[in-house]
């Protein structure tokens, strides 16, 4: 496969990726990475040299805006942050104009917003890529570092028992998207009440289905983590919920905070993923987060490669 076979897609989902071309993505992601820290920075700067990517953000961030625009400028591209309010869509201008207008000066735009609706507009009035940097429905370039993430500390991906504990929300959806095709078990583990998208839990089952691979939603963290290759917690609210809302969330999650106990039932090599920011204290302890098993810094920074990757493959 070649980077030609991306070239002017979009990345929106994951779901419109194939197992090979996800393969390839995170092969170009540890290519650069290595690139990097062998000295190589130089000729890095070559791959994307001369071309413009803007960065659209409805939602505030620290990853996400960091790793894109390291990594557009590594790859030797010019990256310029805006946010909504500092352009005409405040006024009301159409996305329509704003995306042919874009589409003229940038040869890709990365986005974050709530509606997974509003990305796929712009990708519909642009020529050039559009990438999903986070909805309220997916976020696909997590799930590509997470998996960058598991493949350095286990050496595969294949077999390996996953459990989510958190939000059942853009994260945990796209986790429910990737895990099933490179044969990772994922287990749920929230409280009663508490699913996924209808759509993104049945083409996860579908998937999961000819995969061979398990996926299922339980009640009872305790059970879930006993045998598992990596412990994901995620924060019990996302951005935007009203205070009432996670006031009950505090209380319904509670019994699925993450401790060292917990942490103990998994496999002795376990490891301890969060997509960050996190809330010590709630989904899980200091302990967990600052102790053995935990891998969030190394995760926070695949962002950067596994973006490299997807800005190369598209733009390039």
């Amino acid at each position: 496969m070649a980077l030609s076979h991306f070239k002017g897609r979009d990345f929106i989902t994951t779901r419109d990726f194939t197992k090979e071309d996800l393969e390839f993505l995170l092969d170009l992601s540890s290519h650069f990475k290595s690139m990097f820290y062998g000295g190589m920075r130089k000729t890095l700067r070559d791959v994307l040299e001369g071309r413009n990517i803007a960065l659209l953000f409805k939602k505030p961030s620290t990853r996400t805006r960091n790793s894109f625009q390291v990594a557009a400028s590594r790859l030797g591209a010019l990256s310029v942050y805006m946010r909504p309010d500092e352009l005409q869509l405040a006024r009301g201008e159409p996305i329509i104009d704003t995306a042919n207008v874009l589409d003229r000066y940038y040869d890709g735009l990365v986005i974050r917003t709530f509606e997974q609706a509003e990305v796929e507009e712009y990708a519909r009035y642009m020529k050039n890529p559009v990438i999903n940097a986070l909805t309220d429905e997916e976020h696909p370039c997590q799930a590509m570092a997470d998996l960058l993430t598991i493949i350095e500390k286990k050496s595969r991906l294949d077999g390996l028992r996953m459990v989510y504990t958190g939000d059942v929300w853009n994260v945990c959806h796209s986790l429910i998207t990737v895990a099933p095709v490179f044969g990772i078990d994922l287990i749920i583990a929230v409280p009663r009440g508490y699913e996924p998208l209808p759509e993104i839990w049945k083409f996860g089952q579908d998937r999961a289905s000819r995969n061979g691979t398990r996926l299922e939603i339980v009640h009872d963290i305790r059970e879930a983590v006993k045998g598992a290759d990596i412990v994901y917690a995620n924060t019990w609210w996302s951005m935007g919920k009203p205070e009432m809302e996670k006031e009950k969330r505090k209380i319904d999650f509670k019994p699925f905070t993450v401790t060292a106990d917990i942490m103990n039932l998994a496999k002795e090599d376990a490891i301890f993923m969060h997509c960050l920011p996190a809330y010590r204290g709630n989904e899980m302890t200091t302990e967990v987060i600052e102790g053995k098993w935990s891998v969030v810094y190394d995760q926070a920074e695949n962002r950067l490669w596994t973006e490299a990757a997807i800005l190369a493959a598209l733009i390039s």
